[in-house]
C-alpha cells in the first residue's frame, strides 16, 4: 500500500508540474504577440500562426501517441515528450525569424502532445475510481494555475526581459520533471502491450486533420476551401476505416458510449468557444485600450485564477455527484460570461471586462474537471490511453478551431498587414463578431452536455 501511495503521489506531482508548463506557455505567448510582431514586423495572419501552429501539431499527434503509449508504455512516451518539449523551448528562444519560430512551435507541439496524453492517463491508471476525480481536479487545477500565471508573469517578463525569456523560463521546469520521472516514477503502464499500431489509420488521421485544420485557417480562399473539403472527406474515411480495422489507432466504438460521446463533444465545443478569448482580449487591451503587456496580463489573470480555485473543488464534487450535471451548469455560466464581450467597444470599462472574465472563469472551472472525470470514468482500463488522448484531442481541436475562427476573421476584415492604428476598427469588428460566434457555440454546448446525462454510470475496471 505504501508503495502504491508513493507511486500515486509521484505521478500526481509530475502530472501537476507538466500540466502547468504548456498552459503557461500558451497564455504567456498570447500576451507577447504584439512584442513579437514588433520585432519581426509580422502581419496579423502570420502572427496568429504562432499559437495556432503549436495547437495544430498537438491535435495531430495526440491520438497516435495515445495509442503508442497504450502499446509501448505511458511513462516512456511521457519521458520522450518532455525531452522534446524542453529542447524545442530552447530552439524557440533562439528563433531568428517569425517563420522559424512557427517551425519550432510545431516541434514543441509534438512534445506537448506526448506529455498531455500520457500524464492524465498515468494519474487515472494509478488512482482508484473513488479518488480519481480529486486527482484529476488537482491536475486540471495546475493547468489553470499555468493559465493564471501566464498572462501576468508573461506580460512582466515580455516587457522587461523580452518575449524570448518566456521560453527560457520553462526549460529548467522541463528538466525538473525529467529528473522526478527518472527518480520517483517507478513502473510502467502499457495496457495493450504486444498489440500492433494501426499505421494506415495513423497516417490517414494525421494528414486529414492537418489538411482540414490548415484549410480552415486559410478560408475563404480557394486553397482553404479545397483543403478543408479534402480534409473533411479524409476524416470521414478515417472513421469508416477505424470501424472496420481489427486493432484501430482510435477505437470509434467508444463513442457508442453515451457518456463518453456527449462529454467529448461538449469538451470540443467548450474549448472552441473559449480558447481564443485570451488571444482576442490581449490584442484588444494592448492595441485598442493602449495598455502595456504587464497591465494587460494582470487583467487577463482574473479568468484563470477563478478556474484554478474552482477546478479542484469541482473535481471533488464530481466524485460525489453526477459530473455531467456539474459540467452542464458550468457551461451555462460560461455562456453568460462570454456574452458580455459581444458589447466591447473602444470605451468599455476595464471593470466590465474583468467581471466577464471572472464569470467565464467560474463556468470553465466548474465544467472542465467533472467533464474530464466523466470521460475517463466511462471507459475500461485498457482504453485509458486513448480516452486521455481523446480528452486532449477534443481540447486541442477545439482550441485550434477557435484560433481558426480568429484567422478567418482577420483574413476577411484585416488582411495580411501589420496591426496598426488604422486597422483598429477592423480589429474591434473581428473581436465583436468572434464573441457572437463563441457565445452561440457555448449556448448549443449546454444542451450537448446535458444530453450526455444518464440515470446510471457504470465505471468498468
Amino acid at each position: 500500500m505504501e508503495n502504491n501511495n508513493s507511486v500515486r503521489t509521484s505521478a500526481l506531482i509530475i502530472a501537476i508540474i507538466s500540466s502547468f508548463l504548456t498552459p503557461f506557455m500558451s497564455s504567456a505567448i498570447n500576451v507577447a504577440l504584439p512584442a513579437i510582431s514588433s520585432e519581426f514586423l509580422t502581419d496579423a495572419i502570420i502572427l496568429s500562426w504562432i499559437p495556432t501552429s503549436f495547437l495544430l501539431a498537438c491535435a495531430i499527434f495526440a491520438v497516435p501517441f495515445g495509442r503508442i503509449a497504450d502499446i509501448y508504455g505511458m511513462k516512456k512516451v511521457f519521458t520522450y515528450g518532455m525531452i522534446i518539449f524542453t529542447i524545442s523551448s530552447l530552439l524557440c528562444a533562439l528563433a531568428p525569424s517569425d517563420i522559424s519560430l512557427i517551425g519550432f512551435r510545431v516541434i514543441q507541439g509534438i512534445g506537448t502532445a506526448m506529455v498531455f496524453v500520457t500524464s492524465l492517463a498515468i494519474v487515472t491508471a494509478v488512482y482508484p475510481p473513488q479518488e480519481r476525480g480529486k486527482a484529476i481536479g488537482y491536475t486540471v487545477g495546475a493547468v489553470y494555475v499555468g493559465l493564471s500565471i501566464g498572462p501576468a508573469l508573461g506580460g512582466i517578463m515580455t516587457q522587461y526581459l523580452g518575449w524570448r525569456s518566456l521560453f527560457y523560463f520553462v526549460i529548467p521546469l522541463g528538466v525538473l520533471v525529467l529528473f522526478l520521472t527518472f527518480w520517483k516514477l517507478k513502473g510502467e503502464w502499457a495496457a495493450c502491450k504486444g498489440e500492433s499500431l494501426d499505421i494506415p489509420g495513423t497516417i490517414l488521421y494525421s494528414i486529414s486533420l492537418f489538411m482540414f485544420m490548415f484549410g480552415f485557417s486559410e478560408l475563404p480562399g480557394f486553397i482553404g476551401i479545397l483543403m478543408t473539403i479534402i480534409g473533411a472527406i479524409g476524416l470521414i474515411a478515417f472513421v469508416m476505416f477505424e470501424l472496420r480495422v481489427k486493432v484501430p489507432v482510435f477505437d470509434m466504438k467508444l463513442f457508442k458510449n453515451r457518456i463518453f460521446g456527449f462529454a467529448s463533444l461538449a469538451a470540443l465545443i467548450n474549448y472552441m468557444a473559449t480558447f481564443a478569448v485570451t488571444f482576442f482580449l490581449s490584442l484588444y487591451l494592448q492595441y485598442i485600450k493602449g495598455l502595456d503587456a504587464s497591465s494587460a496580463g494582470i487583467i487577463l489573470i482574473s479568468q484563470p485564477v477563478v478556474m484554478a480555485v474552482l477546478a479542484p473543488i469541482a473535481g471533488r464534487f464530481s466524485d460525489r455527484y453526477d459530473p455531467r450535471l456539474i459540467s452542464t451548469i458550468g457551461m451555462g455560466i460560461s455562456t453568460i460570461g462570454l456574452a458580455q464581450f459581444i458589447f466591447l467597444s473602444t470605451n468599455t470599462d476595464i471593470i466590465f471586462i474583468t467581471i466577464g472574465l471572472v464569470i467565464l472563469g467560474a463556468g470553465f472551472g466548474l465544467f472542465s474537471s467533472p467533464n474530464t472525470s466523466a470521460i475517463m470514468g466511462s471507459v475500461e482500463r485498457r482504453f485509458l490511453g486513448i480516452a486521455s488522448a481523446t480528452v486532449s484531442t477534443m481540447r486541442l481541436i477545439g482550441q485550434t478551431l477557435s484560433m481558426g475562427i480568429a484567422l478567418l476573421l482577420f483574413s476577411l476584415l484585416i488582411g495580411r498587414v501589420q496591426i496598426m492604428p488604422e486597422n483598429y476598427p477592423a480589429l474591434l469588428s473581428s473581436i465583436q463578431i468572434a464573441f457572437v460566434i463563441f457565445t452561440a457555440l457555448l449556448f448549443v454546448g449546454v444542451f450537448v452536455s446535458y444530453a450526455g446525462r444518464s440515470e446510471k454510470e457504470v465505471v468498468k475496471e
